[in-house]
């Protein structure tokens, strides 16, 4: 499979690329990661079964769309191929850095991307993926709609389907709606924003493992807060350039909800403790 690597690296980039080195990345997937490079050219290669083809795909797609509606540095995807067994995608190398690390500025860069609003509605014009999950996307005209039954409803559903019943779905999702029904306007959300998946590269805030669509910008302040919270400085960069509406506190519980219902159907174990207990606290 490596030497098809090679050669669609260089069909890509337009030069005989063949790598010399190559170092297995850690990886909370099951893809494999790995950086290859040479003398001239380092790439980041994520390797899986054939089935991730599509999800690879999508995230190449969103890579695009983040360097296009966004000031983030995100990796240029520069190839996706297959064999019989394997597929892999292949991202521009971005050197990370430990010091320079400015976080006012990664703040306000993702203040100025929700900002935006050049979409009416909510969702996204195909399915994609979180946490290697389908995450379905169709188009709404209302966010408390589409969060509630888009979001919460579908991972509650693939729970279910394990056996795993953590509450009435249907009263649930009819429950939710109004709590999260507010003056809002679709922007466009990373979707998987926490620190795990931020970087800066060039002395500039960086960005991976998109799970883009269009909706409301609280989800993402709301996944930055959850599993490790991120420095002051970038609140403070992100509010001077969007303000955080007052009512945010009260919606926040209900998006980190779908989060941590992502990483139960995903990693099973102590978060369906957790969303079972993020779902008791929001029926207080």
């Amino acid at each position: 499979m490596w030497n098809l690597v090679n050669q669609y690296i260089s069909e890509a980039i337009h030069d005989n690329f063949e790598f010399t080195r190559k170092t297995q990345l850690p990886s909370n997937h099951k893809s494999k990661n790995y950086k290859i490079e040479n003398d001239k050219h380092s790439f980041l290669v994520k390797v899986d079964h054939i089935s991730a083809l599509e999800r690879y795909e999508c995230e190449a797609d969103n890579h695009t769309l983040l360097t296009r509606d966004s000031d983030f540095l995100v990796a240029d995807p520069i190839t996706i191929g297959s064999s019989l067994e394997y597929c892999f995608s292949v991202f521009e190398w971005l050197p990370s850095q430990t010091d320079k690390q400015d976080w006012y500025l990664c703040g306000s860069t993702l203040g100025k991307m929700h900002s935006r609003h050049e979409q009416e509605m909510f969702g996204f014009e195909q399915d994609n993926y979180i946490l290697g999950l389908s995450q379905p996307n169709q188009w709404h005209k209302k966010w408390s709609i589409f969060f509630a039954e888009e979001r919460i409803a579908w991972q509650l559903q693939l729970l279910h389907e394990k056996n795993i019943v953590l509450v009435d779905i249907d009263s649930f999702v009819e429950y939710i709606k109004p709590l999260v029904n507010h003056p809002v306007q679709p922007s466009l959300l990373h979707g998987y924003f926490w620190r795990g998946n931020i970087a800066f590269s060039n002395d500039k805030p960086s960005v991976y493992c998109p799970a883009c669509y269009y909706g409301d910008r609280e989800v993402d302040i709301a996944n930055s807060e959850l599993f490790a919270q991120l420095p002051d400085a970038f609140y403070t960069g992100y509010n001077e350039a969007y303000q955080i509406d007052k009512g945010y506190q009260q919606r926040k519980p209900i998006y980190q909800l779908y989060s941590l219902l992502c990483h139960a159907n995903v990693f099973a174990g102590d978060y369906i403790i957790q969303s079972k207990q993020q779902i008791e606290h929001i029926l207080k």
